[in-house]
This record gives structure tokens, C-alpha cells and sequence, in this order.
């Protein structure tokens, strides 16, 4: 039960940051950070599947409504949270595979893997299906790659402090 509630209050503030803060914030013109694909980062490990992609389709349609995108954002959470089980694996190996993972005790270069993974891919595809053009292929490069680093700094300071407030 605890962990329905804190998982609902990061919806609801991950939403809040984005729509409110980040969205209004551009480095450069036209780089962007995200923040909200932390809720899929930290979903439990053991979360039934049913459950965490309706949570990734609640988040995704809550930024499209927001942002008027169309269903981009609902695109890229569901393919994350679809495929985070494989990045869990990849990041964290028999950890994970045996169920013993515990987030915030993982090395930091297994959380920086796993959070960059998914991040990446989570830009590959909203960045790709918001330009959906090849003429356009330097600049989705650029916009990916260097909203990519920008969103991974903030969620490594963001889960930081989550760390040191819930120890």
C-alpha cells in the first residue's frame, strides 16, 4: 500500500517539474531535458506488467495532453517500460535475475547504465516521431544525443537526492 502512495505522488510531481519547469527550460535553443521518465526508472523491480505499462500509458498520455504532442511521450514511456526488464538485466545482471537488486546498494556505474539506457532510447523515439524526417538527421542526432546527457545529469542529481533524504 505505501508504495502505491509514493509512487502516485511521483506522478503526480514528475508531471508537475515537467509541465510547469522543464518544459519552459531550453539549453541552447532546442535542448530539452526530461525528467518524468524517472517514474519508469523506479517502478519495483517485481511490478506485474499490466500494471506498469498502464502507469507508462497514464504518464505518456498525461504529457501529451499538456503538451499537445500527439501521443509521442505515451509512445516512448510504453517502449521503456516494455523494455526495462532487458535493461534491469543488462544493467544489473544476476542481481536482477535473482531478484536480490537493490536500487540505491547497485554500484553507481550499474544505475548510470541502466538510467542512460533507457533514457537514450526513451529520446531515440520521442525525438524521431517529433521530427519524422531524414533531411532532418544531424539535428535529431544533436537533439537526442545532447538532450540525452542534459536529462541523465538530472535525474543522477535527482535521484541523489532522493537517496539522501529517504536514508
Amino acid at each position: 500500500m505505501k508504495i502505491y502512495f509514493i509512487n502516485s505522488i511521483r506522478f503526480v510531481l514528475l508531471i508537475l517539474v515537467q509541465v510547469l519547469i522543464l518544459n519552459h527550460f531550453e539549453i541552447f535553443g532546442y535542448v530539452n531535458p526530461y525528467i518524468y521518465p524517472l517514474l519508469i526508472i523506479l517502478l519495483p523491480f517485481n511490478i506485474n506488467s499490466i500494471q506498469k505499462l498502464f502507469l507508462a500509458f497514464a504518464l505518456g498520455i498525461c504529457l501529451d495532453f499538456f503538451e499537445d504532442s500527439g501521443g509521442i511521450h505515451t509512445a516512448a514511456t510504453l517502449v521503456i517500460a516494455y523494455l526495462r526488464p532487458l535493461f534491469l538485466r543488462n544493467a544489473f545482471g544476476l542481481s536482477y535475475d535473482y531478484q536480490t537488486l537493490k536500487f540505491y546498494d547497485a554500484p553507481f556505474r550499474s544505475r548510470f547504465v541502466y538510467v542512460s539506457l533507457m533514457v537514450l532510447l526513451h529520446h531515440t523515439i520521442l525525438f524521431s516521431l517529433e521530427i519524422f524526417s531524414v533531411n532532418h538527421l544531424l539535428y535529431l542526432f544533436e537533439k537526442i544525443v545532447y538532450s540525452s546527457i542534459f536529462s541523465v545529469i538530472l535525474i543522477l542529481i535527482t535521484l541523489n537526492l532522493i537517496r539522501k533524504t529517504s536514508k
